[in-house]
């Protein structure tokens, strides 16, 4: 590994202005993702950025949301009282992460920010586009676990986070700060396709910006639900999974938002699936015909079209968790 600089600000600001560097500078939070990077030589920075320093709790704020800082971790996500009562997806998805010795370590700013899985992007050997090379290995390799969605390449990623998705179904706002102040932006805004122009990077932030805090909105009368597919249940990514956040008018679905994970290279909203829920009662048979409805613009690679069945079954199956049905 290549000897590097640490720096361990006091705050968010002096994080912000350790960034600034000659050389290439990268944030540390719980390290889940960047050591193992560093190990595999296929990040060499030349500072890191402790952020395990800044905001670490769970507020609320003036309009009856939370706002929830980068460094809070994902075991005390997963356990927050608040958190569970007012947006349980969220709570289901960060006890879904890892295993407890990294929902201990990881941080909700890692998971949102950590870097694709993909094996090719992950070996060394492999120049992808990803690490400023000319191709995507996955076209003509082993894409089990690549996109079905988003697949304009050139990289076909699936995104990594598994926050992110309930993020984006509560229409979550993410603050920024970086050298010219803080912006705010829209969770379902602040992730990015890999175009030819932006194939390196997975969202917006700036080479010198740091995500502070996720604000969630006042959940409102909705119901709610989330659903992973795995092939095993101990440690394991999911191979596909969704959240539904259902606006109700009585038994009736008024407006929905339905975001899958695993399946494209960011979070996903299903606007067929939400189009299948509007005005329909909440039942399993609807729930059926949006999960239908949320593959119907799937475009699989050679070897991923079993994603097709799984997502289906997300998406159906966190429905009819929404709807305090039992499922299988």
């Amino acid at each position: 590994m290549k000897a590097f600089a640490y720096v361990n600000p006091a705050n968010e600001k002096e994080a912000v202005a350790a960034l600034k560097t000659d050389g290439i500078a990268m944030v540390l939070g719980g390290g889940q993702d960047l050591l193992a990077r560093m190990k595999d030589y296929i990040d060499s920075p030349d500072r890191i950025v402790n952020v395990k320093g800044l905001d670490a709790t769970v507020t609320a704020t003036p309009d009856g949301g939370l706002k929830i800082g980068s460094a809070v971790t994902i075991v005390d996500l997963a356990e927050h009282a608040q958190v569970a009562a007012m947006y349980p997806a969220i709570s289901a998805a960060a006890i879904e992460v890892g295993t407890p010795q990294i929902r201990n370590q990881g941080t909700v700013g890692g998971n949102v920010n950590q870097r694709p899985r993909c094996w090719y992007f992950r070996n060394e050997e492999f120049v992808c586009y990803k690490k400023g090379g000319s191709r995507c290995f996955a076209v003509n390799g082993e894409n089990q676990y690549h996109a079905i969605f988003g697949n304009d390449g050139p990289s076909h990623i699936v995104h990594p986070s598994s926050l992110a998705v309930p993020f984006v179904a509560y229409g979550a706002r993410f603050r920024v700060l970086g050298p010219n102040g803080e912006r705010e932006v829209a969770a379902a805004d602040y992730f990015t396709m890999p175009t030819l122009q932006n194939v390196l990077k997975e969202n917006v932030l700036d080479d010198e910006e740091i995500l502070t805090h996720v604000i969630l909105p006042a959940p409102g009368n909705v119901k709610h639900g989330h659903y992973e597919v795995r092939y095993k249940q101990s440690h394991d990514w999911p191979l596909a999974f969704s959240t539904v956040v259902l606006a109700m008018n009585g038994n009736t679905i008024r407006s929905a938002r339905v975001v899958l994970g695993a399946v494209a290279p960011l979070p996903w909203r299903s606007r067929p699936a939400e189009e299948a829920l509007a005005g329909k009662p909440l039942n399993e048979a609807t729930a059926a015909l949006a999960g239908e409805a949320a593959v119907s613009e799937a475009k699989p690679m050679s070897g991923n079209v079993y994603k097709m069945q799984i997502a289906k079954t997300a998406v159906k199956r966190a429905i009819m968790r929404a709807a305090g049905l039992k499922t299988v």
